[in-house]
């Protein structure tokens, strides 16, 4: 339960920057916003692991250096996301979003990538994934 629940804010929160960050890019710009967004996400964690201290930063030397790249992502979605944003409405793009990630964590799961514990899909799940994009392009109309 906590788990969906951590869910649910973070899909919430994904959202909300979402629609601050294009509004934020029509008076500085893009990339400009994703620098900003990104810098004070970076400000906000520093601070809660100097409040919390329960990370392992001895640890550190044992991440995989590919991994450790995993936040470079962030500048793509943020620009991916207000470009969406501006050209389709935040809607389609949540919607959207949803399924290309969804699309993805099938691919994670059935190829085991990424040292994730291989899975099969079932007709079940497809179905589903076929409701949701079906459900995105009602959308869209």
């Amino acid at each position: 339960m906590k788990g969906i629940l951590f869910a649910i804010i973070g899909g919430a929160f994904i959202t909300l920057q979402g629609v601050a960050n294009a509004q934020i890019s029509q008076d500085i710009g893009t990339w400009q916003t994703a620098t900003v967004t990104q810098f004070t996400g970076f400000m906000v964690a520093l601070l809660i692991v100097l409040i919390v201290r329960d990370g392992k930063w001895q640890k550190f030397k044992q991440v995989k250096p590919l991994y450790l790249t995993g936040g470079a992502f962030a500048a793509v979605i943020i620009f991916g996301n207000i470009t969406a944003i501006h050209q389709i409405g935040v809607t389609l793009t949540i919607s959207a979003i949803l399924i290309a990630q969804l699309s993805f964590t099938f691919m994670i799961d059935i190829n085991g990538w990424f040292g994730v514990v291989k899975k099969q899909m079932k007709l079940p799940q497809f179905i589903g994934m076929g409701m949701m994009v079906a459900g995105v392009v009602i959308l869209g109309l």
